[in-house]
């Protein structure tokens, strides 16, 4: 079911359960494959998919999804193949957003960068190390093309700055659940319901948690406070240790229906 994030999150609500929201780098392994394998994930439970903009830099991120981009810029992808892959997806009906650094997006230039995702069936767009601040031409080009912004707060955040990042934050607010860098862990960090918690009292937007959840008991946790849940670097795990592509949409099939049944059993 595509649709933009706000009828998702009515949807999931709806059906008394989070949303579950899945990352996967556009190119890895190859352009087709990272097509293929976003759509096994849709076709098992992932209500939005991150399609990641591969960055030379991601100092935010764990080793697997530096290992996976780096794989994906050594097969050449570029912006031009990130919103390619959004296109195919939207059109197969997913539901993407993309999950990029900030310098990516300045230097393709903010308005194109909006334009052309709008017009690939992108509904938003995540900017981890971009501040509302900061975001003036950006939050200028997402209103004109229709897309969602959404901007992170963390666990060190002050209610003050809780309320600053949600007031230029559309779609969903993303909760980092750690401080430190993506990559699935063996539990999700304590600090998360509390920054949930606090949040909720600063803005009426979906709330979303992620860094670190990797299994469906995990997800269902979270599902317990948040609206959304997000994983990514277990599904790129799982890829990475795949023997053939075909075991890999296996895999993240299998991983995407274990989350999706624990989003739905909070």
């Amino acid at each position: 079911m595509s649709g933009g994030l706000a009828d998702v999150f009515t949807r999931t609500r709806g059906q008394d359960r989070a949303a579950l929201i899945g990352y996967l780098p556009a190119g890895f392994p190859t352009h087709e494959q990272s097509v293929s394998l976003i759509n096994a994930m849709v076709a098992a439970g992932v209500d939005i998919i991150e399609v990641g903009l591969p960055y030379s830099d991601p100092l935010m991120d764990g080793p697997d999804i530096q290992a996976a981009v780096d794989i994906a810029l050594q097969a050449g992808t570029t912006p031009d193949t990130v919103l390619d892959v959004v296109g195919q997806v939207s059109a197969a009906g997913a539901t993407p957003v993309v999950m990029s650094y900030w310098n990516p997006i300045e230097r393709y230039g903010v308005d194109r960068f909006a334009a052309r995702l709008a017009d690939a069936g992108g509904v938003g767009v995540i900017t981890p190390d971009l501040t509302p601040e900061e975001a003036g031409p950006w939050i200028a080009a997402t209103s004109q093309s229709g897309l969602d912004r959404i901007f992170l707060v963390a666990p060190s955040s002050t209610d003050a700055r809780i309320a600053t990042v949600a007031s230029a934050t559309s779609g969903f607010l993303y909760a980092a659940s750690t401080m430190g860098v993506t990559g699935a862990r063996s539990q999700v960090s304590s600090s998360a319901p509390e920054l949930v918690r606090r949040s909720r009292a600063l803005t009426d937007l979906p709330i979303a948690v992620g860094l670190g959840v990797s299994t469906g008991e995990q997800a269902r946790e979270v599902a317990g406070y948040a609206d959304g849940v997000i994983v990514g670097s277990a599904f790129v795990r799982r890829i990475l240790r795949a023997g053939d592509h075909e075991e890999a949409c296996r895999e993240v099939g299998a991983l995407a229906a274990d989350l999706a049944a624990g989003v739905r059993g909070r």
